[in-house]
């Protein structure tokens, strides 16, 4: 659930009206942690006692707070910040370790906010989807926040590792590369397409990306280091730029 069309009309109305503006996304934040909590506790109700797996999914980027950046990257005993943008949805891996108290081998999959390759339709694609409408790419301030990134066949491999051989109430991170710099990010999608490359605020940021506004300026850098030890992963694909460079992510 990633957008307004994905929610009831009920819970459409709550996200849009149900307070101030400035709290959409917290509201819409709510929304989905709401099912997602739901869809947990049906699974692991059935899966109780079994000790058998099950393996959900937070993002890296509810490890990062806005203006903060980090001298070390997030590791996978870091809990995650109150201070993030996408808390709201760390209830999932709250309500995980409820479940491991009670034999189900749950264990959860931080993935990097960038899963890129051919057939991505997340964030990264949302960005470029951006510029292409604004008709120019944005990075906040100088640029220097990193987000970490992994491809997909790669984070494929991990869950597939998770539900095999994972531990209750582990929390495994879906990163191959520790940090991009966001000003290189930007260069590379303003190159593809043609457009310019400027720093925003905070505030252009929202403008420019809307809800994914607040988690541009965000410092992620995040290690993989206790996941690889502990599942033996070992991530191959493409790096992100030379993705961004060589792939589909700009055809029309």
């Amino acid at each position: 659930m990633h957008g307004l069309s994905s929610v009831s009309w009920r819970s459409r109305l709550y996200i849009l009206a149900g307070g101030t503006p400035d709290r959409i996304v917290q509201r819409f934040l709510k929304v989905v942690s709401d099912a997602d909590r739901r869809a947990i506790d049906a699974m692991s109700t059935v899966l109780q006692g079994s000790n058998r797996p099950l393996v959900a999914t937070f993002g890296t980027l509810g490890l990062a707070a806005a203006g903060v950046m980090r001298n070390v990257p997030g590791v996978e005993a870091d809990g995650p910040d109150p201070a993030s943008p996408g808390y709201g949805r760390a209830i999932t891996e709250t309500v995980l370790e409820r479940w491991a108290d009670s034999g189900v081998r749950t264990s959860i999959v931080r993935l990097s906010p960038t899963v890129h390759g051919a057939g991505d339709n997340g964030l990264m694609r949302q960005i470029i989807q951006t510029a292409r409408k604004k008709r120019m790419m944005g990075y906040v301030g100088d640029g220097r926040n990193r987000w970490p990134a992994v491809h997909r066949d790669d984070a494929a491999k991990l869950f597939r590792l998770a539900l095999e051989k994972g531990t209750a109430g582990a929390r495994y991170h879906g990163v191959a590369e520790e940090g991009v710099a966001m000003s290189d990010i930007a260069g590379m999608i303003g190159q593809r397409l043609g457009l310019p490359v400027k720093s925003v605020t905070s505030e252009g940021a929202k403008k420019q990306f809307g809800w994914l506004g607040p988690f541009m300026a965000l410092d992620n850098p995040s290690s993989n280091s206790w996941t690889r030890a502990q599942l033996g992963w070992q991530p191959r694909g493409p790096l992100l730029l030379k993705d961004l460079e060589a792939s589909d992510y700009f055809r029309d």
